[in-house]
């Protein structure tokens, strides 16, 4: 995506410029405007034109400020659609009148914020960045069924979906066979083709069940020196062969986080959020003092300074809440100022929706911490004011108790501990 103007600074209001050129830059856009925003772009609308002879319609095309209220994301079609009240002057629309824009790959628009937050920030250099674009691309492919996957720093895409009905191997209908089979690997060759860029991808990876990846690896081996299709034949290196269950996207993940792969894509950020997901599983299961998950349990080992990766997903800074943001703005800021490393990964590789039910944020921690009895300093508990019953706490706020059960796990220098 370039960036053709700019002019703003950490929680200050300020605009940018953009030109979005991929499709995940689409996914950027998406994350990076809210509502309450202003947008301006060009849009076209129908007007009633008096040409003296009569009343007529014409699309003109207009120069519009929006106030988002509403934005959509189609993913395949790679537009986004933003509604809200018109804040351009014109004679064609009134102030205040409600209206749409599409932003669309190849238009350029300007985006305006009362607020810049460092993830803002940082997600705009990203995606301007073109070092950050998708860097890998992947072939799921079984009988009958492949897809071309580009895998960016944020999000994962399906670019082309090929699908044949063939006949059977045995019987009548095998004679159809091989030409049916053929047919289908031309189609799919022709879409790593279409949509694999050398000049980005670092690797391509070729994976399913069987042995369909085996044949198309070899079909498309024969086929680029016959038509002499020089970056497949000059990026033969890029290429590798990879075993999964499936042909469908949800099996990249398993494809990602196996070693040989892992090894050869180790600095794509996509592989170094497959890595850590599954070293948060694998750390669960061995020393769950260690592996902690949910807003509570994070946030109250990240103001102890105890952890050492943050996994969080993007999901969390879409949400219309001004101050839930900026809290998990501050966790994510207050985790890199203390040494640790702090990751904002996309849904499309699992981050997010695998399990949405540990929360959305994982946190692997420095070292394992006792359990220890829930005793607060007389500071902490003025603020959350709470019941007590004896020593103990009795907090009646969620959020309060959510992070108090957090801050019984992990103790610390602001809680007065007992073992037990």
């Amino acid at each position: 995506m370039k960036l053709l103007a700019e002019s703003f600074a950490k929680g200050a209001e300020g605009y940018i410029k953009l030109l979005p050129e991929e499709a995940e830059d689409m996914w950027h856009v998406y994350n990076l405007a809210r509502e309450g925003d202003h947008i301006t772009a060009t849009t076209f609308r129908k007007v009633q034109v008096d040409k003296g002879t009569g009343a007529d319609t014409e699309r003109l095309k207009l120069k519009l400020t929006l106030q988002v209220e509403t934005i959509e994301f189609d993913a395949e079609g790679g537009v986004i659609r933003i509604k809200g009240r018109n804040l351009t002057e014109s004679e064609h629309i009134k102030l205040g009148a409600y209206h749409s824009l599409e932003l669309e790959l190849g238009r350029a628009f300007t985006l305006f914020k009362a607020a810049w937050d460092a993830l803002d920030i940082e997600r705009v250099r990203q995606a301007t960045d073109v070092a950050l674009s998708a860097d890998l691309a992947a072939v799921l492919i079984t009988e009958g069924l492949a897809n071309v996957c580009l895998v960016g720093g944020s999000t994962t895409l399906v670019r082309a979906r090929v699908e044949a009905n063939l006949p059977r191997k045995r019987g009548a209908a095998a004679l159809g066979y091989d030409k049916a089979w053929n047919r289908f690997l031309e189609h799919v060759f022709n879409a790593v083709v279409r949509h694999v860029d050398f000049s980005v991808v670092k690797c391509l990876v070729i994976a399913g069940p069987g042995f369909a990846k085996d044949q198309f690896k070899d079909y498309m081996d024969a086929e680029a020196v016959r038509r002499d299709v020089r970056p497949l034949i000059e990026n033969k290196d890029k290429m590798m062969l990879a075993s999964a269950s499936t042909a469908y996207k949800h099996s990249l993940k398993e494809v990602l986080s196996c070693p040989g792969i892992a090894a050869r894509i180790k600095d794509t950020k996509a592989a170094r959020e497959v890595a850590v997901l599954q070293d948060f599983y694998d750390l669960l299961s061995t020393d769950s003092s260690r592996a902690f998950y949910g807003p509570g349990h994070v946030f109250a080992a990240a103001e102890l300074g105890a952890i050492q990766v943050l996994l969080i997903s993007d999901s969390l800074f879409r949400i219309n809440h001004v101050e839930k943001r900026r809290k998990y703005a501050e966790l994510v800021e207050g985790v890199r100022e203390a040494g640790g490393e702090a990751l904002v990964g996309g849904q499309p590789l699992g981050v997010g929706e695998q399990d949405e039910g540990r929360g959305c944020c994982w946190g692997r921690l420095r070292r394992s911490f006792r359990r220890v009895g829930l005793y607060f300093h007389t500071a902490s508990v003025q603020a959350s004011s709470p019941r007590r019953v004896g020593q103990r706490a009795v907090v009646s706020d969620p959020h309060t108790a959510l992070w108090a059960k957090g801050c019984w796990l992990l103790g610390g220098a602001r809680l007065r501990s007992l073992r037990i």
